[in-house]
């Protein structure tokens, strides 16, 4: 069942080798395999995860990553850029504007003003790394325009390939230091606690055949993505289903803006599991969203046309598929033979897909795409527990409020991860005075699973009922039924840690939405269409306090 996290477990203690701190295979065998580290732990592998490990070093890291490193992570699929005021017409303060009109009502101003006022310095520190950014001839940084954007403002890398290409910097400088260890193939699968203080994290083998074993630690930071591959239409890399906020959610953090759930309007519409991206820049060089009888709809939707912001156009794209008018992207006009040149990873999955953008529109569909909710962090990037920290999309920081603007996710992942990473040294005091020495690497060896795993139909019974009734528009009678479908899953199998940490995320997703009795942002209620001013606030909300709403949502469909 999605039980909450360990509270104080003991086990086995492992002596330290020499040259290694070593975990015993006897000790996990029994299941009570446990390990002393110095190590600061942090869960994930993306953008936030490798730049707040950078930040920390020389202090000790253990980054935990399902993945080999540069795999399965959301931030190398970022195709649109970074944005930050760059340009000398441009402001922080014109920037925070824009991510609070976006946002509907919810965003913290506080935290847009503070992010929008360090981003040109990440922009700069990531040129020093080698980040390749697209520059004109005389030296500054190409902008793009996309949604909700007063100016062009998005940094970009070759086009389309911006969080792929800062992913590539971002590795290449964490493998050439010496304080960071990556273990590969290993997930985190919930926290260990004693009372509000985290002291460790479980984690087991990324395949989820193996028995978890604790690792205890002096900070743990989470940066472990969002939620998209919760739904069964999501523009996120396989394994990216909520499973860090879940585990957080279980072990008692407070939770904020779950039902806020960013579905991108222009996700190709070929058939693939996830579905590529068609980036917003494509718009915002003047690409033209037509149905299948050539009628270009956004007009009639939003003054904005196709730079409405996100919901709007989602939504739109959303009433084509719904009403059998196909909707596709028109690239001809505006960028003819040069959607080959300037969007290398569009033209690629054009290609694959036996589609020429040149002469043919792109057929698009609505897909989840970013979580503006997750585990409530200050300013700090701290969570409502002790010792743990949260960064990139997992975290719910007060910046995106209702509606993220376009590009500010890369942003938030970078500023955060500085900020939880200067935060943790300052918490933890002074580095050790050996510590530009490397230190001894934690191996971990696992033993087979006492658990069996979830069936894959349970996960995609899961991911279709998010898709059917917790998507681009909600009404009180599919969140009941989505919340009542969720209850049923977990009582056959909830006994899987990773499972039942995707299903505490989707109960705080739809509990959250069927709590929220209007429309905002990007939660969209048929049966309460319009804003309440009463409403305009964020939600904090408790796994505890989502069960309960689940419970009586499943009461009333008895």
């Amino acid at each position: 069942m999605d039980r909450p996290g360990a509270q104080g477990t003991t086990g086995t203690p492992v002596t330290e080798a020499p040259a290694s701190e070593h975990v015993d295979v006897q000790a996990l065998t029994e299941g009570t395999a446990t390990c002393d580290t110095s190590r600061i732990i942090i869960v994930g592998a993306g953008m936030a995860a490798l730049y707040a490990a950078l930040e920390l070093a020389p202090r000790p890291v253990l980054m935990i990553s399902p993945e080999t490193l540069g795999d399965g992570a959301s931030s190398a699929w970022a195709q649109g850029g970074v944005a930050a005021a760059m340009d000398q017409a441009d402001s922080p303060a014109a920037h925070a504007s824009d991510t609070v009109r976006a946002g509907a009502g919810t965003v913290d101003a506080a935290v847009a003003a503070m992010v929008t006022q360090v981003a040109r310095d990440h922009i700069l520190d990531l040129t020093d790394l080698g980040t390749p950014f697209d520059r004109t001839p005389d030296g500054g940084f190409v902008m793009s325009r996309e949604a909700a954007h007063s100016m062009a403002r998005v940094v970009r890398v070759k086009g389309d390939q911006a969080g792929k290409q800062i992913m590539e910097t971002l590795i290449a400088a964490v493998r050439a230091t010496p304080s960071v260890q990556v273990q590969e193939g290993t997930q985190a699968v919930r926290l260990e606690c004693v009372g509000d203080s985290v002291t460790g994290v479980w984690v087991s083998d990324a395949t989820g055949t193996s028995a978890p074993l604790l690792i205890r630690a002096p900070a743990i930071l989470l940066a472990g993505g969002g939620s998209g591959g919760l739904f069964a239409h999501t523009t996120n890399p396989p394994r990216i289903r909520g499973q860090v906020i879940g585990f957080a959610a279980r072990a008692g953090a407070q939770i904020a803006d779950p039902e806020f759930v960013q579905f991108h309007p222009t996700a190709f519409d070929i058939g693939e599991d996830p579905a590529p991206l068609a980036t917003e820049a494509l718009r915002g060089d003047g690409a033209t969203l037509i149905n299948a009888e050539g009628d270009r709809f956004m007009l009639a939707a939003h003054p904005d046309a196709e730079l409405a912001p996100r919901d709007i156009v989602a939504r739109a794209i959303f009433a084509e598929t719904q009403a059998g008018r196909r909707p596709m992207l028109d690239t001809r006009a505006a960028l003819g033979a040069e959607v080959l040149s300037r969007f290398p990873t569009v033209a690629e999955t054009c290609a694959r897909a036996g589609i020429d953008p040149v002469t043919e529109p792109i057929p698009v569909a609505v897909a989840a795409h970013y979580h503006m909710g997750g585990i409530d962090t200050d300013l700090q990037g701290r969570a409502s527990l002790e010792r743990l920290w949260v960064c990139g999309e997992a975290s719910s920081t007060g910046l995106h409020g209702a509606n993220r603007l376009a590009s500010n996710g890369l942003l938030e992942a970078l500023v955060y991860a500085r900020t939880a990473a200067q935060d943790i040294a300052a918490t933890l005091g002074p580095a050790p005075e050996d510590s530009d020495q490397a230190p001894p690497e934690l191996l971990l060896t696992f033993a087979p699973a006492t658990t069996p795993a979830a069936p894959a139909s349970a996960i995609a019974e899961l991911r279709e009922t998010m898709t059917a009734h917790v998507g681009v528009r909600r009404d009180e009678a599919g969140l009941k039924t989505a919340l009542a479908t969720i209850e049923t899953l977990l009582a056959h199998y909830g006994d899987d840690e990773s499972f039942a940490n995707m299903c505490a995320t989707a109960t705080l997703i739809a509990a959250a939405a069927l709590a929220r009795r209007e429309s905002r942002g990007g939660h969209f209620r048929d049966d309460f269409p319009a804003a309440d001013p009463d409403l305009a606030h964020r939600t904090r909300i408790t796994l505890t306090e989502a069960r309960a709403i689940r419970a009586a949502a499943a009461q009333d469909l008895t």
